[in-house]
């Protein structure tokens, strides 16, 4: 799922009216709601954020977790992206291919081109690589959707809290390398695209430049992920080419694409339990774009402290029972027209620049999470800069394709690690 800024405030413009009195009982509630389920303490007091809460970033980033493995050392930052900063082995839980896994601290880039830290998981079956060419490499990027450290990828393959462990021991099997990226990066920016893209890029960079990993710089790499993972795969693809032309992207199969945050306010803006979803991605994107905090009220503010360590099912029930329009934590008037929030909805939606590797994009006919039209106008502007791109579209919403979906984008990722090459151009399937 994905993000939004606050959309605009009501026409009474104020919370002193006997509709903006509802609008912030609503949201009081459902902030209460949320915190059952915070993962992580802080040390401010609850009751007086929830009172009079402190228009304060820090106060909502998420919790640290107090591992010095975490902090990046000293002079980081005049080091090449991709760097391994650090290494340490990792036990993935459960998987049924026996692997070496390994933890990484790398260098990357923030959205503003600032030196960062991300991590991934490199996990590399034990048994040799018998096909042609070096053993081929799968990046792997999951839905994170979420606020908190402790639902990054790393953090929960090992506590075997991961769903989609399942999908990775898919490619294990076919004894290729798989790639974890804890994409949203450190800030745990959930939904800034372009954020995401730097980590994935230069955790492959870390995977296959590093000798000791066992892979190779010219292996054969292919991109995946679904929804929120389907938002780092995207912007991996198209930033490869500027961002790293050394790795060897042989193609990208993504699904259930959020491609253009705007055309999400019709289809989730309040109207069922993605409503939650999209609020917490739009306290991800004020993280990597912080112009936008001056945009949020006292309520915006207060679902950021409760919210600010939970991971996806914290979000969706709440939105369930009460879901919240983004326009109730903003009271500037038509915030969506004000230069902050024009130039966040333009720097992250996907396309402006064109993959060199081919596309499969794969989505629902009946999808009304994250509508049809998120993948078509993607591969419109993708196709008219000149990159192949094929789009599937297969029955069923957004749920359902996330598993049909799984057949052809697998099989589809086999023939490109294999060097099949594709039709150039581009193609529409149903």
């Amino acid at each position: 799922m994905v993000p939004v800024v606050p959309a605009p405030a009501a026409a009474t413009g104020s919370y002193s009216s006997g509709m903006g009195i509802t609008r912030r009982v609503a949201v009081t509630v459902s902030t209460l709601l949320l915190c059952v389920g915070t993962s992580v303490g802080a040390s401010a007091d609850p009751i007086s954020v929830l009172i009079a809460p402190p228009h304060d970033p820090d106060l909502v980033a998420a919790t640290p977790l107090g591992d010095p493995w975490y902090d990046p050392p000293a002079g980081f930052e005049s080091t090449p992206p991709g760097t391994v900063l650090a290494a340490r082995p990792l036990t993935v839980r459960p998987l049924l291919t026996p692997v070496v896994s390994t933890e990484v601290l790398v260098r990357s880039t923030d959205t503003q081109g600032r030196p960062v830290p991300v991590v991934a998981t490199v996990i590399v079956p034990a048994a040799p690589w018998t096909g042609p060419g070096p053993r081929p490499v799968v990046d792997y990027n999951m839905a994170i959707d979420s606020l908190g450290n402790t639902c990054a990828p790393s953090y929960q393959m090992p506590r075997g809290q991961s769903l989609e462990v399942v999908a990775v021991q898919y490619f294990l099997a076919r004894n290729y390398a798989v790639v974890v990226p804890d994409h949203e990066g450190p800030r745990q920016a959930y939904a800034a695209g372009r954020m995401a893209g730097h980590a994935v890029l230069d955790a492959l960079r870390a995977a296959v430049g590093t000798p000791a990993l066992g892979l190779t710089p010219g292996a054969p790499i292919a991109m995946t992920g679904y929804s929120g993972g389907a938002i780092a795969t995207g912007w991996a693809a198209q930033l490869a080419p500027s961002y790293a032309p050394e790795l060897n992207v042989v193609g990208a199969a993504m699904g259930g694409t959020p491609a253009d945050y705007r055309l999400l306010l019709d289809s989730l803006d309040g109207k069922n339990l993605a409503s939650g979803v999209l609020l917490a991605a739009t306290l991800g994107l004020a993280r990597e774009y912080p112009e936008l905090y001056p945009l949020f009220n006292d309520d915006a503010w207060r679902l950021g402290y409760l919210a600010r360590d939970l991971c996806l099912p914290g979000f969706a029930i709440p939105g369930a029972v009460l879901p919240i329009r983004a326009e109730q934590l903003s009271d500037v008037p038509d915030v969506l027209d004000t230069p902050a929030a024009r130039a966040v909805l333009a720097d992250t939606r996907l396309g402006g620049l064109a993959p060199t590797a081919p596309i499969l994009l794969y989505h629902g006919l009946h999808e009304f999470w994250i509508t049809r039209a998120n993948a078509e106008h993607l591969q419109s502007d993708w196709c008219a800069r000149g990159a192949d791109v094929r789009l599937v579209e297969l029955p069923g919403e957004h749920q359902i394709v996330a598993l049909s979906g799984i057949p052809p984008a697998y099989h589809w990722i086999d023939a490109r690690l294999a060097g099949t090459p594709v039709e150039p151009g581009c193609a529409n399937v149903r």
